[in-house]
């Protein structure tokens, strides 16, 4: 019956994982944050002992983490849930759309940035020509004329730039309020954070309105397969965290691969 239910929504529920694997936004954390999070987690991670049958050699600060998880979902369910519902009854569905293009251009900015330091020139190029033709014929990005065109969308991460150049995963990690992660894609997302266009804004009211509009657009995004998912899944956290490590495993780009075609690096060339 559970793996009925489970291959029953999985395609659909992985496929949005995997392109919204966070809870909220990377510009919602600040860099302080995050070594605060770390320590946290270690601290955490010898307070209780996980169970035989749920133990991950991934996941060894199991009891931090489900913990942090269930923090998360509380939080989410009380706030960022309720304010995304009310966010898609009260926006029309064209502005809808507009708004989430509209952030979307600025999250091809990030990619292009960390395919530039992946050497994946080519896959540097179309980010970089998604945000031109997007930001003038798309109207400052509100319209997607860009994939109309043909012109495919990567969002690369500066946790797949880390893992390109060598560094690996490290242990399972749930980020306070942004939700699953790893050791390396928390050092990842910090630097996603400083690339980010929005945090080089100087005003704190405009900054936190973006963020805001920005964390309750993506929420309003995921609220069908967030149901689906409350229903499906058996064990919500193990659910999530084998999903998210999944996904980022078949997002990562060594830096050892080979050329097929659509892209290339500069160290397959002699």
């Amino acid at each position: 019956m559970t793996q009925q239910i489970h291959s029953s929504v999985g395609a659909e529920t992985m496929s949005i994982e995997h392109r919204m694997p966070r809870q909220v936004p990377l510009a919602l954390i600040k860099p302080g944050w995050l070594l605060a999070a770390l320590l946290v987690s270690l601290f955490a991670s010898g307070c209780a002992s996980v169970p035989p049958e749920y133990r991950d050699p991934r996941d060894p600060w199991q009891p931090y983490n489900r913990a942090m998880f269930k923090f998360n979902t509380d939080f989410d369910n009380a706030f960022i849930k309720p304010t995304a519902r009310a966010y898609q009854k009260v926006m029309p569905e064209p502005v809808n759309r507009s708004v989430t293009n509209f952030f979307d251009n600025f999250a091809d900015l990030t990619s292009a940035v960390n395919n530039l330091l992946q050497f994946k020139l080519l896959r540097t190029g179309s980010d970089i020509g998604r945000v031109l033709v997007n930001s003038t014929v798309g109207v400052l990005g509100f319209f997607d004329v860009a994939t109309n065109m043909g012109i495919p969308s990567y969002k690369e991460d500066f946790g797949q730039t880390l893992g390109y150049w060598g560094f690996v995963d490290g242990p399972y990690f749930v980020i306070p309020i942004v939700g699953p992660s790893t050791v390396r894609d928390t050092f990842g997302f910090a630097g996603d954070i400083v690339i980010d266009p929005f945090y080089s804004l100087d005003k704190d009211e405009i900054y936190w309105g973006f963020i805001g509009l920005r964390v309750i657009d993506e929420r309003a995004g995921r609220l069908a397969a967030g149901d689906i998912f409350g229903e499906a899944a058996i064990d919500r956290y193990s659910f999530v965290r084998d999903a998210y490590l999944q996904n980022r495993a078949t997002g990562d780009y060594p830096r050892d691969d080979v050329m097929d075609g659509k892209d290339w690096d500069l160290d397959v060339v002699d």
